[in-house]
């Protein structure tokens, strides 16, 4: 090998090595951490932050100083996610869960400010939404969305919040925010969360948390229904499936 070629495929093992410490963290990582983590010299590290920066696989926080995942790189862990042969173990789990309840049961994940679902399994009923894998939702107005700002560290949740835009879906809607923050509280408690017609008039939904092996909330589980079908307290009744289902989710997953 090529004195070029091994300079190249280290720098690109100390990229990836790079990533990967700063993902241990669930928070925005500075240059100077890594340097002491990694024992990997400061100039080299600013050069491979600014390549990966530059590629959109880190992005810089609005402090200058501490980096996380930009949008290239969290687009590739959710294009990993949601592909079949990774998501078979997980899309069983689901359907299996969609077959008992006989409602809509999904998958979110946070990116960025937006809610993402990243698997779903519809029911066949005529009355629906339908929501492919993939599409985005706003935080404050739905079950899984509540659920994920309630169950972060604080000073992350209020930094998101101040950047949310509060808007009216239905007359349902949450668009204080004083009354969102009294709302995640009580979330935060139950470990529980719902969505009573504020996304969609006539929809109803309750969401649990996935953790991963060392107790973070990484994902959400939710199911949804219409209020003609299942009134949101009913829907309540199915709260131990959903919490048995998301518990079998954290094995499958491997969030």
């Amino acid at each position: 090998m090529s004195t070029s070629a091994s300079a190249t495929n280290s720098t690109l093992l100390r990229a990836f090595a790079l990533i990967e410490e700063m993902l241990k963290e669930d928070r925005a990582t500075t240059a100077a951490d890594l340097c002491q983590r990694l024992d990997v010299p400061k100039p080299t590290i600013h050069r491979i932050i600014g390549q990966l920066e530059q590629e959109g696989l880190l992005q810089k926080e609005p402090d200058g100083r501490h980096f996380s995942p930009g949008p290239r790189l969290r687009k590739m862990a959710l294009g990993v996610l949601a592909q079949r042969s990774v998501g078979a173990p997980r899309r069983a789990v689901l359907q299996k869960l969609a077959e008992e309840l006989g409602e809509t049961c999904n998958i979110a994940l946070l990116d960025g400010h937006e809610l993402v679902y990243f698997e779903r399994v519809e029911t066949n009923w005529p009355v629906r939404i339908q929501l492919h894998p993939g599409s985005r939702m706003p935080l404050h107005s739905t079950a899984a969305g509540k659920l994920l700002l309630a169950l972060m560290p604080l000073h992350k949740r209020k930094a998101l919040l101040r950047g949310l835009s509060l808007d009216a879906h239905t007359r349902h809607t949450i668009t204080d925010g004083e009354q969102l923050e009294l709302e995640l509280e009580k979330i935060a408690a139950n470990t529980l969360s719902i969505d009573n017609e504020e996304m969609f008039e006539g929809m109803v939904a309750f969401a649990v948390p996935i953790y991963d092996e060392v107790g973070q909330v990484r994902a959400a589980v939710a199911v949804h229904a219409p209020t003609a079908r299942k009134p949101l307290n009913s829907l309540m009744e199915w709260a131990p499936t959903l919490r048995r289902a998301a518990v079998q989710l954290q094995v499958v997953l491997d969030l």
